[in-house]
């Protein structure tokens, strides 16, 4: 008997010192991007649509109000990028809900504060604001934006908004073929008893543009686009303005896709998507896993029935002439937060606070009936 009591005992001390140990969690995603205007027409604001979120998910957005950058407008002191901060308004149609953030010029009845025009740039992509250095003006043909989540997005759409008509004050969504990462964040398979809890594997996978159909024609593919991806992990949890060019926490990337093409098989589901990080969990001390994606079309040809992309190279290999101009770039990141391994509840110290008492009253019962 004294044995077990000195086992339960010594159960109940290693338990009680062991140290804590941890596995991690998101708590948030941020994305911040370049996006040129490519439409062929001046814009005059850009719409991030995340369906699937309220606007209480919504943590922070590039130029908005408390994150440490002025929120004014135009190109002078105290503003970021030209549309200042932006608005957040949740929607409801259909059974479907969201939120919109929209930057956006002003229309006074006869034109317009601010506009994007339509152009071609080459940025390192993260430079199309006040501050990113390369010259940033009115006839700076992109913008720069950003936003911070607690969760990901059901769908996520981009668009710049243009005008219907000349000087008509009404504007529509145009497109804009800049994929947005969707985060996925896979538990460690459960260790065995006594051994700390492995990291999880946090990967990230974005998609092709989806083709438009017209009707009565044969199935076409999507926009064919090139993807080059880099990474990185941090110790720490950057916030929105830490994802910007010349921050120190992006020195350190790696490459991760030196180039991808992408494009969208109607006949095919799985096709189009590039998935980034599911071979391998995060290091033991990551606070973040930071991902860095540069966009550019496909500049050949395409095929005159179905649309598909007519390569001189390969789809990880480009031949002269099959990468085309640049189309924005994504610093996204997923933000991670230690999760103290679980203790025993008050039950649980009251069940074996119980049982050792019971071990000590059988014990001193023996020794009686020895006695």
């Amino acid at each position: 008997m004294k044995r077990i009591k000195l086992t339960l005992l010594s159960a109940m001390a290693a338990l009680a010192l062991a140290p804590a140990v941890s596995s991690a969690a998101v708590i948030g995603f941020l994305g911040n991007f370049d996006v040129i205007n490519d439409t062929g027409k001046e814009a005059h604001g850009f719409e991030i649509d995340l369906e699937g979120l309220h606007s209480s998910d919504i943590t922070d957005t590039f130029g908005g109000p408390g994150r440490g950058f002025p929120t004014g407008r135009g190109f002078g002191v105290g503003s970021v990028e030209r549309y200042g901060s932006p608005t957040i308004t949740e929607y409801s149609s259909g059974g479907i809900f969201g939120t919109k953030v929209v930057y956006q010029g002003l229309f006074n009845g006869t034109a317009w504060d601010y506009g994007t025009p339509s152009g071609s740039f080459i940025t390192p992509g993260d430079n199309c604001w006040s501050g990113g250095g390369l010259g940033y003006n009115a006839s700076t043909p992109c913008d720069h934006f950003g936003v911070g989540v607690r969760k990901n997005a059901t769908k996520t759409t981009y668009s710049w908004l243009t005008e219907t008509a000349p000087n008509s004050g009404v504007l529509s969504n145009g497109v804009v073929n800049l994929p947005a990462p969707v985060w996925n964040v896979i538990p460690a398979v459960p260790p065995p008893v006594g051994q700390p809890p492995a990291p999880p594997v946090v990967a990230a996978v974005i998609q092709a543009p989806a083709p438009i159909q017209p009707p009565d024609a044969e199935p076409q593919w999507g926009a064919a686009i090139w993807v080059k991806v880099f990474t990185t992990e941090l110790e720490k949890a950057p916030e929105l303005e830490d994802l910007i060019g010349g921050n120190a926490l992006l020195n350190n990337l790696n490459t991760e896709t030196e180039w991808q093409l992408l494009q969208k098989d109607p006949g095919d589901p799985l096709s189009g998507v590039l998935e980034s990080g599911y071979g391998a969990p995060v290091g033991p001390n990551a606070g973040s896993i930071l991902r860095r994606y540069e966009f550019y079309k496909f500049g050949g040809l395409y095929d005159s029935v179905d649309n598909h992309a007519i390569l001189v190279g390969n789809d990880s290999n480009p031949g002269l002439g099959d990468v085309g101009t640049y189309l924005g770039a994504q610093n996204g990141a997923a933000n991670l937060v230690a999760v103290p391994a679980a203790v025993p509840e008050p039950e649980t110290w009251a069940m074996m606070l119980a049982g050792l008492g019971a071990v000590f009253g059988i014990s001193r019962k023996r020794r009686h009936g020895e006695c």
